[in-house]
């Protein structure tokens, strides 16, 4: 099973808890993380800088994706866009 769900995205910190708050999480699985200096974006390699998104969002960004990690081993990475759809990323 599931043991944790950690949601992230390229936010400050005041940002992600106030998500968090509006979408009720509170004492769930569900975790809300902000990757203020895109580390994490980076490392992984997602960052979304696409001349039309940069052109919307200002700053980059992160690339919608599903990651799944067991015990400290990433098992799969779906990433949306091309042949993948965002809902296989939920």
């Amino acid at each position: 099973g599931v043991s944790d769900v950690l949601v992230y995205c390229v936010n400050d910190g005041a940002v992600m808890e106030g998500w968090a708050k509006d979408q009720k999480v509170e004492g769930s699985m569900v975790t809300f993380l902000a990757d203020t200096r895109s580390e994490l974006t980076k490392a992984l390699d997602l960052v979304l800088d696409a001349p039309p998104a940069m052109a919307v969002l200002g700053n980059p960004r992160c690339k919608r994706f599903a990651l799944l990690v067991d015990d400290g081993v990433i098992k799969a990475v779906k990433v949306a866009g091309g042949d993948v759809p965002d809902e296989a990323t939920f």
